[in-house]
């Protein structure tokens, strides 16, 4: 009979997601605590190199699984908006407001809202940075680190 030796994983499996030993899961709950520390990470393919925001268990560019994290600039510029003036019952005490997605220096897309500007005044490709404030908006439902964006 021949033996077979498996090799020991080098992976440490964390609720269905992989994380390097001594690095974070990347999952949405470990993007958010980075939030709360002031931090926008994203999940980097270690095959291809493409950034994901927010984290995902697959790279949809290669399908690869293995990732690290890495910082993001805090700097963008607005590519679309929309000022939502009929808003949830949790943020209809912000109403109106403004919601965007801010392509950042590095060529990654993210969706925030939009702070500091009147939405008379807010501008395509405005130059724009994120802010680890709170959101003001009161809620039921679980209470995650916020970021928005405003004016540079």
């Amino acid at each position: 009979m021949l033996a077979v030796q498996v090799p020991q994983p080098r992976f440490t499996f964390i609720g269905g997601t992989k994380a390097v030993s001594g690095q974070a899961p990347f999952t949405i709950e470990q993007f958010y605590k980075h939030i709360s520390q002031g931090k926008l990470m994203g999940g980097k393919c270690k095959k291809c190199g493409k950034v994901h925001l927010p984290p995902r268990p697959l790279c949809d560019n290669c399908l690869s699984k293995e990732f690290e994290w890495v910082e993001l600039p805090h700097k963008g510029r607005l590519l679309t908006y929309t000022v939502i003036h009929v808003a949830p019952a949790q943020f209809q005490e912000m109403a109106p407001y403004i919601v965007g997605i801010v392509q950042l220096e590095n060529g990654v897309k993210i969706p925030g809202m939009i702070r500091g500007v009147a939405p008379e005044q807010i501008k395509i490709g405005m130059p724009l940075t994120i802010d680890f404030g709170e959101c003001g908006a009161t809620q039921q439902w679980p209470q995650w680190p916020r970021y928005f964006f405003k004016p540079t």
